[in-house]
Parts: structure tokens; sequence; C-alpha cells
């Protein structure tokens, strides 16, 4: 069977992975990057030191056989992430838990506040703010009130370019308050990066001898839809095998029916003369600065270096014919995800066609999420073929 895979990030080289396990197989993996890997895609700068092209990735899953999968192509640094936010003049902890509120509040203040969330929820809950904010407690209400303004208000403006309303109010029901003092990001079973970077750890998956690589290429150079059947071409010549497609499904489509919106982000690197700039790997800027956060990436990947690198990000609307930015978020609102399903209702049409990915399923992924959305669709083309 003959597979062709538009794209060769981290869903593109999985589902290639798990094919090329059957010898009779063959497959094209292609990408209009000069470069394997997406957006998790990492490399040594001129400085020698390791950094994350498109911002920081740590993976974290609570799913066993997800973290088995990745465990087959590198062994793991174990890492916990901790994120710090920049509010009123301290670095506190982010998600909000117990040790931003004494290291924000007035200590009687602080003790009070510890006291009504333990008593209400108990320890080592993640309460909505929205939660927060339906109590008759004035002091629960106003912690609702002082989470949302202080930590995500600013953050989604610049983030989004809207506000938080404008978004959507589902992204508000889940921002938590952590009734803990566990300050780790992710509180999965399993979480790490791998000692070799992720672009290694793909590099191994996407090794088998079935596997072509095509980098450099746009697809719309070599494929083409035929509307009147349903079918797709390669050079110009019949294809009968199938189409993985993991990119931008608006631009399949040549944008007939409009564009998705995404949002991007522009990454400025400095390399510092200093060992150390920040006490964690990444610190939010919520309601200061026009940049979102900066990350250190030698906190992320144990790497010695008498230099360090970082790097600040700004958000930005994203467009297609703007060659220097990718579309990296899926803009959760309903008139966005009404004209994705008219797009998808054109791709089922072809037959040979099958979606998968963030951008194709106009969906944000973490990376297990794509793993685990790539092995399932590998797992349905092996049974049908």
């Amino acid at each position: 069977m003959e597979y062709i895979i538009v794209g060769a990030g981290l869903s593109g080289c999985v589902i290639a992975e798990q094919l090329a396990e059957n010898p009779d197989n063959h497959i094209l993996l292609i990408d209009k990057k000069k470069h394997i890997g997406g957006t998790c895609f990492d490399f040594y700068n001129d400085d020698g030191i390791l950094v994350h092209k498109y911002g920081p990735h740590i993976f974290n899953t609570a799913d066993r056989e997800v973290w088995d999968y990745v465990n087959r192509f590198t062994e793991f640094y174990e890492y916990y992430h901790r994120v710090l936010g920049y509010v009123d003049g301290e670095l506190v902890p982010i998600p909000f838990n117990l040790k931003s509120i004494r290291k924000l509040f007035p200590e009687e203040m602080a003790a009070r506040l510890t006291e009504k969330l333990l008593e209400k929820y108990g320890y080592n809950t993640k309460v909505p703010i929205l939660e927060l904010d339906r109590q008759d407690d004035a002091d629960l209400k106003w912690l609702s009130e002082y989470v949302y303004e202080k930590v995500f208000f600013h953050y989604t403006v610049k983030q989004w370019g809207q506000r938080p309303d404008e978004v959507g109010g589902r992204a508000m029901a889940r921002i938590p308050v952590f009734v803990s003092t566990d300050d780790r990001y992710f509180q999965n079973a399993y979480q790490g990066v791998p000692k070799y970077g992720y672009t290694k750890m793909m590099m191994e998956m996407i090794s088998s001898p079935n596997i072509s690589i095509l980098l450099g290429t746009d697809y719309h150079s070599i494929l083409r839809r035929i509307e009147e059947d349903h079918t797709i071409r390669f050079l110009d010549r019949e294809f009968n095998g199938k189409v993985i497609f993991t990119a931008c499904l608006d631009g399949l489509f040549d944008y007939r029916l409009g564009e998705l919106p995404y949002r991007s982000l522009d990454f400025q690197f400095q390399t510092l003369d200093e060992e150390s700039h920040q006490p964690v790997a990444t610190v939010n800027y919520p309601c200061n600065y026009g940049f979102t956060r900066i990350t250190e990436f030698k906190k992320l990947t144990f790497q010695k270096h008498p230099k360090t690198t970082i790097m600040k990000e700004f958000s930005l609307a994203y467009d297609y014919r703007d060659d220097k930015h990718d579309p990296l978020y899926p803009i959760p609102k309903t008139a966005n995800e009404e004209l994705y399903r008219s797009y998808r209702e054109e791709a089922l049409k072809y037959k040979q066609l099958v979606l998968a990915g963030r951008l194709a399923d106009y969906k944000y992924f973490t990376m297990a999420e794509t793993i685990e959305n790539a092995l399932r669709i590998a797992k349905e083309l092996k049974s049908s073929s």
C-alpha cells in the first residue's frame, strides 16, 4: 500500500512509523518546512545551546501506552514543569495555588483565604474561578475576581487578541485555583523531556527504509484535487493510495469558504553571557510587557553551558500569506468551528483523504493527545488495508 503523509510533524511521524511496520507499505512524508518535527522541532543554536524553535515543549501524559510508545525512541529526563507568573511585582506559582496566596497577600488575609478554601473544597482540589465567583462568601468571590484580573484577563487579551468573553466562556470555566501547595504545572503520572531532543526522537521514529522524506516541498506542487470525481492525483498521475493530511484544511480547498482563524507567535531569542537568567524554565507575564512569557531552555534540557538562551513570545494573528509565521492555535469560537465543519464535509467526499492532527482537525492537542490520536488513526488504516 502507498501512503503520502502531508506534514512531518508529530502526527505525521507517528503515523508513518506505525504504517512502516508493514514491509509492504511505502510511505512518502512531505513537509513545507526544511526540517521534520513541526512545532516540536528543536536544534542547537550558534552558541551550542539546545532550544525549542516554536516554544517550550514538555511531554506529559496519564496514558501509560503513550508513555511507553515515546520511550521506544528515546530516553527521557524526569522533569516537572513549574511556571511562575509576574503578578503585582512578585513571581508566584501558576496555576494560582496556596503558595501564590501566601506570597501575594498579607499573612492574616492569606490564612483566612486558605482556611476557607480548605474548608469548602478540601486539599489537592482544582476549583474553577467561576465556581468561586458563585459563592456568597465575599472573600472567595474577591479571590475569583483577583485571579481573573491578574492572571487571566490581560494574558488572554495578549495571547488571543480578544477579551475572554469574545474568545468564549469555556476557557474561563477551566481557570483553576489549585487548593494545594503542589506547584507543578502538570499533575500527570508521566512527565519529562527527551534527553537528546524532540527532533532526534522523531528521526528515530521515521528511520525505517520504507519511509521516504521530502522536505522544503509545498504539497500543492505535487498533489492535486480533482473535483469531478473527488480523487487526488500525485505528480499529475493517478494515485490509488491514501493521503494523510495534517496541514490546514482551508488551505487544501484554496480558502474558498473563508479563512480559518489561528493565532501565531513571534519568537525572539537571546543568548546571555550568564549561567542562569530566571528561577524556572517559564515565567509568564500576564499584565506587564508586550510578551506573554519568557522561557529559559537550559532549565528544561539540563544542559550545562556557561551561557544561557532565553526566548520571549509575542502573540499575533496568523495570515497564511505571511510565510514567516505559523498557524499555532485554532481560535475556539462557534463561528470558526462551524466553518471548519463545512470544510470537513468537503474533505469527507475524498475517500483517499485522512485528516489527522491539530491543524487538520482544527483542535488544540497536547503532544500526548496528538500521539494518542495518531496511533488510533494508524490502527484504523492498518485494519482497513
